[in-house]
């Protein structure tokens, strides 16, 4: 077997899909284990891959391991596998606040390779955006494939460790802030006659519009809102009462606070 996932959620179904999808490692490449029969059978349904319900079958038949379950579960799970994990095996953890060196300290004087991954939720519709860094045993090559991996879920970049805080505040839990603001617009929307449904596809749809302007353009955001902004006009009117509320200060200091959770949760990785 080329790839194996411990843990089969919905963020591990979301990498195999892309991956299967990519024809980056066909399905037949690939074995998961989950501790649910329910979750064996779904991914079995959705991506066609070997499931099992032992993680020491995972890592005796997988060349790459990805580590895609619950952080809090972390050192019980490598526990229960270090001796069999081998150190031609490259480890790609998804965990939040699990750093590079805190899982090579669980594997003790074994030297692991580990790469670090953090994507997020639109993974699971293709366009994640995910940032990676590695350990000192990690070749360029290898680093180089698991960004390839990567690519069949969205977008990923080779980031360093250090800035993993503000990865999670940016990319990894901004969506949630996106959706806030799709469903205020959506709601005002509703308050003016529309049907709520058609009011999630425009809200949706103008979001995923523009943040591809900001993507393939180059164009800075600010230029982009400016073109949109005629004088006197509806637009700049309501950019006025966004600044009166004060909406980019909101959405500055909630992903400065997410941050600093996430900081205060890695500082917390060494209580199991």
């Amino acid at each position: 077997m080329k790839l194996g996932f411990i843990g089969c959620g919905n963020m591990a179904n979301a990498i195999m899909g892309g991956i299967i999808r990519a024809g980056l490692v066909p399905a037949e490449e690939i074995i998961g284990s989950d501790p649910t029969a329910d979750g064996r059978e779904r991914t079995r349904k959705e991506n066609g891959i070997l499931v099992t319900d032992s993680n020491r079958e995972v890592v005796e038949k997988a060349e790459v391991l990805f580590f895609t379950i619950k952080p809090q579960y972390f050192h019980e799970m490598i526990a229960g596998i270090r001796d069999l994990v081998r150190e031609d095996q490259l480890i790609i953890s998804i965990a939040a606040g699990r750093t590079l060196a805190y899982i090579a300290s669980e594997f003790g004087e074994k030297k692991v390779k580990v790469v670090r991954l953090m994507p997020n939720t639109p993974a699971m519709v293709g366009e994640g955006m995910t940032a990676a860094c590695a350990n000192e045993n990690v070749s360029k090559e290898e680093l180089a494939y698991a960004v390839k991996i990567c690519a069949g879920f969205g977008r990923a970049e080779i980031v360093p460790e250090s800035l993993f805080d503000v990865v999670t505040a940016v990319s990894g839990s901004s969506p949630a802030y996106v959706f806030m603001f799709i469903e205020a617009m959506a709601d005002a929307a509703v308050q003016g006659g529309m049907a709520r449904a058609q009011a999630y596809t425009f809200a949706a749809q103008a979001v995923l519009g523009s943040a591809k302007m900001v993507l393939e353009t180059g164009k800075h955001p600010g230029e982009l809102k400016d073109m949109v902004t005629s004088p006197a006009g509806t637009t700049i009117e309501a950019v006025r009462v966004l600044e009166e509320k004060g909406f980019r200060s909101a959405v500055f200091e909630g992903t400065k606070a997410c941050m600093e959770k996430s900081a205060q949760m890695r500082m917390q990785q060494g209580k199991k």
